[in-house]
């Protein structure tokens, strides 16, 4: 699970699957939205979001079983174009694509 963090009148937050993350090339991460209204209102006043995502299957600081990180970053939201239409071909639900530049990174475990 991976969850996503907005604030704009007031705070947010809402998970979706860690499956579901696309990292571009240029380190972007792309996550389909479906729902997400309130964090893309959110993203319209205040467009800096804070995600945390972990898996048990990567080894984390010294060996241990698992790893988790803290990604702070700047947000958009995509509806048209190639990058769309790249995840539309993958998750065939998605009605935008939140896209996320990513301004820090930190591992937590």
């Amino acid at each position: 699970v991976v969850s996503i963090m907005s604030w704009g009148v007031e705070p947010h937050l809402v998970n979706s699957w860690n499956s579901y993350l696309v990292v571009t090339d240029d380190e972007r991460i792309l996550i389909p939205a479906y729902g997400f209204r309130k964090t893309q209102r959110n993203v319209e006043i205040n467009n800096k979001v804070k995600i945390s995502l972990g898996s048990k299957e990567v080894l984390g600081y010294k060996d241990y079983p698992g790893t988790g990180f803290i990604v702070e970053g700047t947000a958009a939201y995509i509806e048209s174009g190639e990058e769309y239409d790249m995840m539309k071909s993958k998750f065939s639900f998605l009605t935008r694509v939140l896209e996320i530049t990513v301004d820090k990174a930190k591992q937590m475990l």
